[in-house]
């Protein structure tokens, strides 16, 4: 993983089964104090300090903060100094700013190889009911074999009750060694039922690509998952291959996908996209940084995306760039509405922090954070629907999938129009 790498998405923010972060080294001066759990504390005062993406702290005052936290009081333990990073880190309000100790910060890492042990579910929290909320479960993972959805509400974890329980706690109870089982109270609508689900070592693949015969001809349908560190080569591939097997138009699916990395998004926007902006961010000093393409495009072919609610930052600096350049159609419902960037830092002990530096914007200067990208042709799926698709993944991106059918008909008149011209 590169050095300073920016972090998009629900995953890396609101870790759950899994996440995908970026992440850049300590200052190797701060070594010095490993010993000291003190200095821990400093260490994350220190960095909210310099990258806050809000020079207020969300109207904290975090000079305050650091004369309780940190001149005011002395640690004996390290677990005294990690309850005190999470108490200083809870008054900003901010869910996508968070403390890991080592062993969640070493499974963080090793989440970005593309494998992980867990029962493939991304968490969330609720921002108005502060419910853990399921944003998506992974494909042919223990969670999508029993039937958890997005949206599913998770009431409680081996029993206990997840009332006031913050993400890393849920993760380190729903995570554990492969074979091993964990139960989930699960709220979905009025219903309340158990999920007792197996853990097992979940290979994700972020790209699934084929080639959909259909009566308007061979359409490349190509599924994004998230955006790690190996989407935007899996991504190349399958659009070259795509193009090379004949290919009259490409649906592009970031249903539930709920974000990653900022640079893949923005390497996959310029397979797509020429001469054109992709993203803009502004930190706390107001300074922006564009994102743009450069004559890279892969096809010029056209384009459907198709977004749901889960659908979450990187995906939504995607599809807003797509939309907002016309090069796509955007098709299903309103995404999540995250746009907010992270950095993954280590500390000197090997604990780690996630802190919000910057907002994002869309090339027309959209900003998304709650309000999501809206789609160009709403297309909603009922809860028949919804668990008819879960139940025969198979069926996702056919004509059975009533988004993709919609996209198919879309397509089908993009084709006419170049045709006529």
């Amino acid at each position: 993983m590169a050095k300073g790498g920016l972090v998009l998405g629900t995953t890396a923010a609101l870790a759950a089964a899994v996440a995908v972060v970026g992440f850049q080294l300590a200052n190797p001066s701060i070594a010095a104090f490993r010993d000291s759990p003190k200095e821990i504390v400093d260490e994350a005062w220190q960095l909210i300090n310099r990258e806050y993406v809000d020079g207020s702290f969300n109207k904290v005052d975090w000079r305050q903060v650091r004369r309780q936290y940190v001149e005011n009081r002395d640690y004996s333990s390290k677990a005294e100094a990690y309850r005190s990073v999470r108490e200083m880190l809870k008054l900003l309000d901010d869910p996508y700013t968070r403390f890991m100790d080592p062993e969640q910060f070493k499974s963080m890492q090793i989440d970005t190889s593309g494998e992980l042990t867990g029962v493939g579910i991304q968490l969330g929290m609720d921002d108005a009911t502060k419910q853990l909320t399921v944003v998506a479960p992974i494909e042919d993972s223990p969670a999508s074999r029993a039937g958890v959805l997005t949206k599913d509400i998770i009431t409680s974890i081996a029993d206990k009750s997840t009332d006031g329980m913050d993400i890393n706690q849920a993760v380190a109870l729903i995570r554990g060694p492969a074979g091993t089982k964990v139960k989930l109270g699960i709220k979905r609508g009025d219903r309340q039922f158990d999920v007792e689900l197996e853990r097992a070592k979940i290979e994700i693949h972020p790209v699934k690509a084929e080639l959909r015969d259909t009566n308007i001809g061979k359409v490349g349908y190509i599924s994004l998952r998230q955006f790690n560190a190996n989407a935007a080569s899996d991504m190349r591939k399958a659009i070259q291959d795509h193009v090379n097997k004949g290919a009259v138009g490409f649906v592009l699916d970031l249903r539930s996908n709920p974000g990653g990395l900022l640079y893949s998004s923005a390497e996959i926007a310029r397979m797509w996209l020429d001469n054109a902006t992709i993203v803009s961010t502004i930190d706390r000093k107001g300074e922006s940084e564009r994102l743009t393409a450069n004559r890279q495009s892969l096809t010029n072919k056209p384009l459907v995306v198709l977004v749901d609610g889960g659908s979450a930052s990187a995906s939504e600096i995607l599809s807003g760039a797509l939309q907002d350049n016309k090069r796509a159609v955007i098709v299903g419902t309103k995404t999540f509405g995250k746009g907010l960037v992270q950095s993954v830092h280590s500390l000197s002990d090997g604990s780690g922090m996630a802190v919000t530096i910057a907002k994002y914007y869309t090339p027309v200067g959209r900003d998304i954070n709650h309000m999501g990208i809206v789609p160009d042709q709403v297309v909603e799926l009922t809860k028949d629907d919804l668990e008819r698709l879960n139940k025969n993944r198979d069926l996702v991106g056919t004509v059975s999938d009533p988004q993709f059918a919609k996209a198919i008909d879309i397509l089908s008149g993009e084709l006419k129009k170049v045709s006529s011209r």
